[in-house]
């Protein structure tokens, strides 16, 4: 339970992303046959910029990508079936984190599930260009997980992000 925990954790998260890219990279790659405008030129540019700073760079590999993998170790050092058996949510601080950091993660999720719902709206090339931004981030996602995964494999201290969990009082009975 203490190997199979953290590899669930990390590896749904990654199936995750993974999934996410398998369904809106062909929308992107749609773009390759159609003439774009330079208007649209100039969006295409902007979204892969954009979302690879911000949804890349500051909010998987600054944010995401280390608490992941920090509370993959967590689970590594401190098994709990049902912490093991849901680990992709727990990897993602969906449960037993910090109230603060739970809401965070719920609201993220639906206000990505309010975008996904909108991007779908979108006519050809605008929501190709659209995805070839979100594509590009979430890419970044994978690989920020697989570089924090691998440093925290070699010394797991070097994560440096808190895994966010509750502060527990040991005088007292644990119940979940």
């Amino acid at each position: 339970m203490k190997s199979i925990g953290p590899i669930w954790g990390v590896g749904g998260v990654l199936l995750l992303l993974s999934f996410a890219i398998y369904r809106l990279a062909p929308l992107a790659f749609d773009l390759v046959g159609v003439t774009l405008t330079s208007l649209q030129w100039a969006a295409l540019i902007f979204s892969i910029v954009y979302m690879a700073y911000a949804e890349g760079y500051r909010g998987f590999h600054l944010g995401f990508a280390p608490r992941v993998v920090s509370r993959a170790n967590y689970l590594h050092q401190n098994p709990r079936l049902l912490h093991v058996l849901l680990a992709p949510m727990f990897c993602m601080c969906f449960f037993h984190t910090t109230r603060k950091r739970q809401l965070m993660s719920i609201g993220l999720t639906a206000m990505i599930m309010v975008f996904v719902l909108i991007a779908r709206s979108l006519p050809q090339p605008w929501r190709g260009i659209v995805d070839a931004g979100v594509v590009t981030g979430l890419g970044m996602g994978i690989v920020s997980i697989f570089y924090f995964a691998i440093l925290a494999n070699r010394d797991p201290s070097a994560i440096a992000a808190s895994a966010e969990t509750p502060v527990i009082n040991t005088t007292e009975p644990v119940h979940e």
